[in-house]
């Protein structure tokens, strides 16, 4: 197999066009999220298209997808470019997700206001958010939440 030099890139060059630190190529290869391989003398060589993998797998983190998720769902393309379809299907896979998550921060958000104008800041001793520690039968953890 022939390989055209102007599509392989070294980790440095790499790292410098992704914005990514070396380490964090190292760790996302580590993890199997991208994929090189060394040359005769042990240097580590990726094609040209790893950069638009570790801008998909940036985004995602940000959003707050976990690598395991985000390792899943790129294995099912292969490790040629990934195209508009392909971060089509990414995206709405992990829509959902992220709405649920963002309803959750919203919700959080929100009664955490309410509690603190109430002065008590004590969900324990709060008549109104938890008459007579009601939750603490329940279990640890935030209850209020969940329920809504």
């Amino acid at each position: 197999m022939s390989i055209d030099k102007n599509q392989v890139l070294t980790v440095g060059e790499v790292a410098a066009r992704s914005g990514v630190p070396v380490s964090t190529l190292h760790f996302y290869e580590r993890k199997g999220l991208i994929e090189g391989w060394r040359t005769a003398g042990n240097q580590r060589r990726y094609p040209r298209q790893i950069l638009r993998r570790i801008a998909i797998i940036r985004i995602a983190q940000r959003a707050g997808v976990p690598l395991s998720t985000i390792k899943e769902h790129l294995a099912r393309f292969s490790s040629a470019a990934i195209s508009a379809t392909n971060w089509h299907q990414l995206s709405e896979a992990w829509r959902a997700d992220l709405n649920e998550r963002i309803k959750s921060l919203t919700q959080l958000r929100d009664e955490l206001e309410g509690c603190i104008g109430c002065g008590c800041l004590s969900l324990k001793d709060c008549p109104l958010r938890n008459p007579e520690d009601r939750f603490a039968e329940e279990g640890a953890g935030a209850r209020l939440l969940l329920d809504k």
